[in-house]
Parts: C-alpha cells; sequence; structure tokens
C-alpha cells in the first residue's frame, strides 16, 4: 500500500458514509493506507478502553478483538497507549485489518513507541484517519473530538476496560448519539478499571462476555445505522 496522504471532503463518494450521517461530521479527513477500508461494504466495530490496561484488560481485549476479526469486521481504535493498541496489534497478529483514529495529524505519530505500529497499519493492515492536516500536534479537545469519529465510522463500539473518567466514555457517549451499539465488558469489582464498563451497563449497554453477545445486536450491513 502507498503511504501517500489522500484528503478526502466530505463531498467525495470516499467519505464514509456512516460519518457522513452524525450530527457533527468533520468536513474533511486524511488518510494514509487502504482508503477502501472506508467503503459502505467493510464492516467495522471499535474496540477501546484505557491507556493503562490491566492484564485482565489485554487478556479481553485480544480475545474479542481476535474473535471479531475471524467473524470478519475490521477494527477500529485510537492508536493511544493501552487497549487501543492491543486492539490493533491483535488484528494484525490475526491477519485481520485494522482503523486507526489519530487525534492528532495524519504524519504526527503519538504515542512515540507505536512508531512501528503506525507503518504496519498503513504498509499492509488497513489504514490511519484524522480531521487534523499534517503537522498538527495532539491536544486534550482533539482526543475527545476524534472519538466521535471511531464511534462515527463503526457499526458499535466495544468498551472493554476503563476508569470512571477515561475517554473510551466519550467514545460511548459519542456512539449512543449517533446511534450506534454500546458494549461494555465487566471486569472484577476490585479494579478501578472496571468502573467504567459498570457505569455503562448500569446506563443500557449491552455486556459482553463473548463474541456471540456482539454479533447477535449489531445490525446489518448498510449503508446507514438504524
Amino acid at each position: 500500500m502507498s503511504d501517500k496522504i489522500i484528503f478526502i471532503s466530505i463531498g467525495d463518494k470516499r467519505y464514509p458514509s456512516l460519518l457522513r450521517e452524525i450530527p457533527d461530521p468533520p468536513k474533511s479527513l486524511y488518510v494514509r493506507g487502504d482508503v477502501s477500508l472506508l467503503g459502505n461494504e467493510i464492516r467495522r466495530i471499535g474496540v477501546v478502553g484505557t491507556r493503562k490496561v490491566t492484564e485482565y484488560g489485554k487478556d479481553v481485549t485480544r480475545r474479542l478483538t481476535r474473535d471479531l476479526v475471524k467473524a470478519g469486521y475490521s477494527i477500529v481504535s485510537g492508536m493511544a497507549s493501552g487497549v487501543d493498541t492491543v486492539a490493533h496489534q491483535t488484528a494484525i497478529e490475526n491477519n485481520g485489518v485494522t482503523i486507526a483514529v489519530l487525534g492528532a495529524g495524519i504524519d504526527v505519530i503519538y504515542p512515540t513507541p507505536n512508531q512501528n505500529l503506525y507503518w504496519n497499519i498503513i504498509k499492509k493492515y488497513g489504514c490511519v484517519i484524522s480531521e487534523f492536516p499534517p503537522g498538527k500536534i495532539t491536544s486534550k479537545v482533539q482526543f475527545a473530538s476524534r472519538n466521535r469519529i471511531i464511534s462515527g465510522i463503526s457499526q458499535g463500539v466495544v468498551v472493554t476496560e476503563g476508569g470512571e473518567f477515561s475517554g473510551s466514555l466519550i467514545t460511548a457517549s459519542c456512539a449512543l448519539d449517533q446511534g450506534r451499539e454500546v458494549f461494555a465488558v465487566p471486569g472484577p469489582i476490585t479494579s478501578k478499571f472496571s468502573k467504567g464498563p459498570a457505569f455503562l451497563l448500569k446506563n443500557g449497554a449491552k455486556m459482553v462476555t463473548g463474541i456471540s453477545d456482539i454479533l447477535e445486536e449489531l445490525p446489518p450491513l448498510t449503508s446507514g445505522v438504524k
């Protein structure tokens, strides 16, 4: 695949139809990698969670991501440390495809240890996208903003682990606003990183203990989400 930066406006036929339908779609996207993965015929699901992932969080993220890849889904996440990185890497290890949505310019690799992951995604295993122009450095506001894109291009979002103030809860909130399915994995009640999923479950998220809990709830693949 080419590492060329591709600019896609909201009126471009390559712009994801699902994303165009959200309340506040980005006016344009920058893409590196296989832009066809943004097409209407591609099944996509977000897998997100805490940056401070525990061994339990790593295990459930790997298991669910592996099974989602086997079920034909592209894995969408934010390339942050922790759950995001585990999700992207697991998709790659299982010969799946993955889409990284950045909270910085398309050419700004953050965190720095994810240099190899970034290029692996672009060169062979998927694509990297951003609404921010090349060279734009990261900020908290931009990370929050990109979360709506993670959910916006996905049929649903799975939160595998996160604290009560985890950014993954913002992604889940965006998903609800966009009419997407929200899934949460229950965790040990002794862990502070189970509080995020517990909150979501108390507020109507679908409980996930295995891949079947996700697949039975996802809508049919169409150009839009009902």
